[in-house]
């Protein structure tokens, strides 16, 4: 008899996924590990992120993380967070989110990874928890088996506040190809401290990469700390082609101005039908489809309400919208009649399957 292949079942967002464990990293930051309850896997590519919903006192809330993971490594999800000052979601998570915990999430999403950008060279640039997406991405190098070549930047206040700093250079001492560069404003008491210490600049990038004009450069952190990486690099005549960064804030200097070939007016009126729920309610042309379906009570998961996630696509089978984005969905997805809630805006008569 000739045997049989098993079938390999890959997680999908219609099923939750459960905690199996958690990890302290550094202060205020952990790292929670994720199975399907099913036993399925999980494909993804490295540098993706998923939403998670959270049932915070006052209701469910939608949050956005990157996958710190390697999908070479497929039995498993983990998500690193890092509290921040009054953060509710991520602050729930670190005192309540425990193995045996379901929680619903969507994903992955996102096109922040360098298999979309193939290249001989890469540089990684982070900051505080803006590292996870390159954890990820260096995972998936170092399971290659192949000796890559990245550069590897990463800044924190101090040397014990630097997130996966004993897992990179652990796999910086099994291959070549793996140059790690810590950065910190301060050392800590007690603990000598032999790395760069200081800002990111253009002096200190052209220490840790001196052939940086030839790297494919990947940038996460706080917006501040990314438009002082862009400036440095531009200044330096890099190819801003090849510069890409993932961010969850909303763009600096974004004043929510619509283009000039569409304005809308707190006058006129729209008229949504969400199918699904068998509602049709009225808004203003100013209002998002997001914000008109909280006040008629229709919830649609969301993130970042600026368009970067992609957490609240939805589907328009009849009318127009006028959509100002910021990457949270595909050239293909719009063709395909999708939109984004959090930053659409109807016009006329307007119908989703929500």
């Amino acid at each position: 008899m000739t045997a049989m292949t098993p079938t390999l079942a890959f997680w999908t967002d219609d099923e939750p996924l459960e905690c199996v464990s958690f990890l302290p990293e550094t202060p205020d930051v952990v790292t929670f590990t994720f199975q399907a309850p099913s036993g399925a896997l999980f494909r993804f590519k490295p540098g993706q992120f998923i939403t998670l919903e959270l049932s915070v006192p006052g209701g469910p809330l939608h949050r956005t993380y990157t996958i710190s993971s390697s999908p070479s490594r497929p039995t498993s999800l983990t998500i690193t967070v890092k509290a921040q000052d009054g953060s509710i979601g991520t602050r729930w998570m670190l005192d309540n989110l425990r193995p045996g915990v379901r929680l619903r999430a969507t994903g992955p999403g996102g096109t922040f990874s360098h298999v979309n950008y193939p290249s001989d060279k890469y540089l990684f640039i982070s900051a505080g928890s803006g590292i996870t997406p390159m954890m990820s991405m260096t995972t998936y190098m170092y399971d290659a088996g192949r000796d890559p070549d990245v550069v590897f930047i990463n800044c924190a206040r101090r040397p014990s506040e630097i997130i996966f700093r004993q897992r990179l250079e652990h796999m910086a001492s099994r291959i070549t190809g793996i140059e790690l560069a810590w950065v910190v404003g301060q050392t800590d008491r007690y603990q000598p401290w032999t790395g760069y210490r200081g800002r990111f600049n253009q002096l200190l990038l052209g220490l840790a990469a001196p052939d940086y004009l030839e790297r494919e450069v990947f940038c996460c952190g706080p917006e501040s700390f990314m438009t002082s990486v862009r400036e440095a690099l531009a200044g330096l005549g890099f190819d801003m082609d090849r510069y890409h960064q993932e961010s969850f804030h909303a763009p600096v200097g974004d004043t929510g101005a619509v283009p000039d070939d569409v304005t809308l007016d707190q006058e006129i009126k729209a008229q949504i039908a969400f199918t699904a729920s068998g509602l049709t309610v009225e808004c203003a042309e100013t209002e998002t489809l997001l914000a008109a379906a909280r006040s008629a009570g229709i919830v649609i998961p969301s993130g970042c309400t600026f368009g970067v996630c992609g957490t609240c696509k939805i589907k328009k089978t009849a009318g127009q919208v006028h959509m100002v984005h910021n990457g949270g969905i595909t050239d293909d997805d719009i063709a395909d009649g999708y939109i984004l809630a959090c930053c659409s805006n109807p016009i006329g008569k307007v119908a989703v399957e929500v």
